[in-house]
């Protein structure tokens, strides 16, 4: 058990608490760990969905230790398999990932959870990219949020570093819920475990077509899917689990996945 995050498993689910105290901030041994935990949730063929929190109640996640930075961890060090957190850059991850923010998501630690495919936040989250006023700049962000939110808004925020909380994240659909404390991982947990009854097939061609279709041309992303192109809806179409959608649906009754 490593000693800066902790893991679990509840039949498909996998979660994941970044528990660093006092911020939970990452520095590269710490993500190199967050790393390999989840490309192992990833290459796991039992494990459907995840979920991602911080330890304690004040803090998701500030992001770059900046005191492991002055003792010599540089920013463009090693960050493990899966970039910045284990989740920014980590290839081929079709599965449903949930940020379950519990306080402060500032800086990389924004960047993790806009990382995730759904966000749920407490009512006292706070959110900033304060980047700027470090004269640095807020990279995976810069990339992510103009295409998340309005560009006018996602400006503001990167180049003034303003902090922000969870209704004004939800009003602009940076967040998916917000719950009161108490009610934030039951959430979580009941949305994962909806998610880990769904077909594990169709998730993975949902995530793989997003990802292939964020920058091309409608039609260039249709006939990739129609010609089969995409090794995740080739897979799909020749499933078990698609014969028995269209089984279930005939015979009335709830579909049994097989992942295969």
């Amino acid at each position: 058990m490593s000693n800066v995050i902790r893991t679990r498993r509840e039949g498909a689910i996998f979660e994941l608490v970044l528990d660093r105290p006092k911020a939970n901030a990452i520095d590269l041994a710490t993500s190199r760990e967050m790393g390999r935990a989840f490309a192992a949730f990833r290459d796991d063929p039992d494990l459907r969905v995840a979920i991602v929190t911080g330890g304690g109640d004040r803090f998701f996640c500030p992001g770059w230790d900046l005191k492991a930075a002055a003792d010599g961890d540089a920013v463009d060090g090693d960050y493990g398999v899966g970039g910045f957190g284990g989740l920014q850059e980590l290839r081929d991850l079709n599965k449903p990932v949930i940020a379950a923010v519990n306080g402060i998501a500032c800086g990389g630690g924004l960047e993790l959870a806009l990382s995730a495919d759904m966000i749920l936040a407490a009512d006292h989250a706070r959110f900033a990219l304060p980047e700027i006023r470090s004269g640095t700049v807020a990279d995976a962000a810069s990339v992510k949020l103009p295409k998340r939110i309005p560009y006018h808004i996602a400006m503001e925020l990167l180049l003034t570093g303003r902090w922000f909380d969870a209704p004004e994240a939800h009003r602009w659909g940076l967040v998916n819920e917000i719950l009161p404390p108490d009610q934030l991982m039951p959430r979580a947990w009941d949305l994962a475990r909806l998610l880990a009854s769904g077909p594990p097939l169709v998730y993975a061609a949902i995530k793989d077509i997003v990802r292939d279709a964020e920058d091309a041309k409608f039609q260039d992303a249709m006939n990739r899917i129609t010609k089969r192109q995409l090794r995740s809806v080739d897979r799909l179409y020749d499933s078990e689990d698609q014969l028995e959608g269209a089984r279930a649906f005939a015979e009335k009754r709830d579909p049994v996945w097989k992942g295969r």
